[in-house]
């Protein structure tokens, strides 16, 4: 959660159902998070790993990255590194209303504003910061959404109509596409952020989920 804070523990559910619905297995990173760990302790532990499943000798062509949140903007942002370290790539990403511009300079921040019952600028403001320490926020690997996005593997896109994040996905869609990399973009109608964590109590997180499970 905004690079502060969440766990392994608290998306265990998430991380099951796309298990279940992709007929594989997860591998789940607890990543270390900000004030404590800044950027790019996160990123440098994703590629740690990505590195150390790589030499299990598991075929990049049978692994999706998938992150919700700032995760789904740290997913992107480690194929961009992996990209550029010229590690094999997985097959595709599948990122949940992924956070990809912490210069905060997407018209929704404030369309949304009162119609997002989770996210707030205040409170992404005060968790940028913690995340940034002293990293321009418009670094392309904190917010790839300014990253050269060619190059990449096929994209799978979910964003909520009523989350003030939703530029961040729209935007990055557009701009990947520029590039020449294939995006999928699924936009829900009067869904919060990361709806498809909530699937045991929404029908609308288990639709998504199922469409993920096509996708990956």
């Amino acid at each position: 959660g905004a690079y502060v804070r969440g766990s392994i523990t608290s998306h265990l559910d998430l991380i099951g159902r796309f298990a279940r619905v992709s007929g594989g297995r997860a591998l789940a990173l607890d990543y270390r998070l900000a004030p404590e760990h800044p950027f790019p302790a996160g990123l440098d532990d994703a590629t740690a790993a990505w590195r150390w499943l790589l030499a299990q000798g598991v075929a990049p062509e049978q692994v999706v990255l998938a992150g919700d949140s700032a995760g789904g903007g740290l997913a992107l942002a480690a194929l961009l590194q992996w990209k550029d370290e010229q590690l094999p790539l997985p097959a595709g990403a599948v990122l949940l209303s992924p956070w990809t511009d912490l210069t905060f300079s997407g018209a929704s921040i404030v369309e949304k504003a009162t119609v997002d019952p989770m996210l707030t600028l205040d409170n992404l403001s005060d968790c940028a910061s913690k995340y940034l320490a002293q990293t321009p926020p418009s670094d392309p690997l904190a917010s790839p959404l300014f990253a050269d996005l060619s190059g990449l593997p096929p994209l799978q896109v979910l964003v909520g109509e009523a989350e003030i994040l939703l530029d961040d996905s729209l935007r990055l869609v557009a701009r990947a596409r520029a590039a020449g990399t294939s995006v999928e973009l699924e936009r829900w109608p009067e869904m919060p952020h990361v709806w498809p964590a909530f699937a045991s109590a929404l029908p609308e997180g288990r639709e998504a989920i199922t469409r993920i499970g096509a996708f990956m």
